[in-house]
């Protein structure tokens, strides 16, 4: 290999060692300060001392940093980090991205000697934290969604027993479990502070990012303009919720024959392939370097794409 090579591979290591490094510096450090907040926010909340410090800190290790300039220009990421709940700052997922480029297009360089392949490595890794988190929301997302309507029946037996809305929010911040109780809680704390509580959960809204919450947000800024039963509209969201979930649930039922046969048809070709070069490596001879079995396999590859858009269109419903 030659010698501007052996530079070019020093040099990505190098760079890749002092990503990889700052990257656990930095994941150490966030992980402390993240442990400090609960701690903090979980005593003055027991001392019903003031808690908006712990509140903005909060704030900025989700990205919700509003003077966040990165977060203005790269918004679609920084909602889905939000999304996600990660605690990894408003730069954290540009750092990760750096590094899982650096190694992932290093490993590939190291084996191939390729640099077209190191290009694709260098795109991959970049891209593979944020298939990551989009994977983090959604799991997350779901569980905020079955955790609402709990959510809204503690708000609505406070109120009927005669609390005000800040406390039924607190109780739900006390009583239920992340990812909704910490939600709770951040809304419950800027209400206490003078955000109004449409406001407050719009916001909520924006940082679970689903159309449940968003219709919860709309039925409280309805009430709060027009007036009403808050306990009673917010019984009757609940129960709609609900009825939504089994709706999904029933969904997910009824297409579960399409999705198991779009997963066979997926995965059967591939083992296939893999078990015969296995098992007998010699099966396909020299048509390799056949040029048309390299077109027959592009075609396969293409209409095994299609097919699975076509399966898709059949057993994605919308609610």
């Amino acid at each position: 290999m030659s010698g501007g090579a052996n530079i070019v591979i020093y040099l990505l290591v190098f760079a890749c060692a002092f990503l990889l490094m700052q990257l656990v510096i930095g994941a150490s450090r966030q992980s402390a300060r993240k442990v400090k907040l609960a701690n903090v926010r979980l005593k003055l909340l027991a001392r019903g001392e003031n808690p908006a410090h712990a509140l903005q800190a909060l704030k900025r290790s989700r990205g919700l940093d509003e003077t966040n300039k990165m977060a203005k220009l790269l918004k679609w990421l920084n909602t889905l980090v939000v999304h996600s709940g990660l605690h990894i700052g408003a730069y954290g997922v540009y750092m990760a991205m750096s590094v899982c480029a650096f190694v992932t297009a290093i490993t590939v360089f190291w084996f191939s000697r390729n640099f077209l392949l190191f290009g694709m490595g260098f795109l991959i890794g970049f891209a593979l934290p944020v298939g990551i988190i989009i994977i983090i929301a959604k799991l997350r997302r779901k569980k905020a969604i079955s955790q609402l309507p709990d959510a809204l029946d503690v708000i609505v037996r406070s109120l009927r027993a005669g609390h005000p809305v800040p406390v039924a929010i607190d109780l739900v911040a006390r009583e239920m479990p992340d990812p909704i109780g910490t939600e709770f809680g951040m809304a419950g704390d800027e209400i206490t502070y003078g955000t109004e509580l449409g406001t407050a959960i719009q916001r909520l809204s924006d940082r679970v990012g689903h159309v449940d919450f968003d219709m919860l947000a709309a039925t409280i800024r309805l009430q709060s303009r027009t007036g009403g039963n808050l306990a009673e509209l917010l019984a009757n969201n609940a129960h709609m919720v609900r009825e939504q979930q089994k709706m999904r649930l029933k969904i997910k039922a009824a297409s579960s024959e399409g999705r198991m046969s779009a997963l066979i048809l997926n995965i059967v070709p591939i083992l296939l392939f893999a078990a015969i070069n296995i098992l007998s490596p010699e099966f396909y001879g020299d048509t390799w370097g056949d040029p048309i079995i390299k077109k027959g396999l592009i075609a396969a590859v293409i209409w095994m794409i299609l097919g699975n858009l076509v399966i898709r269109k059949m057993i994605n419903f919308r609610i």
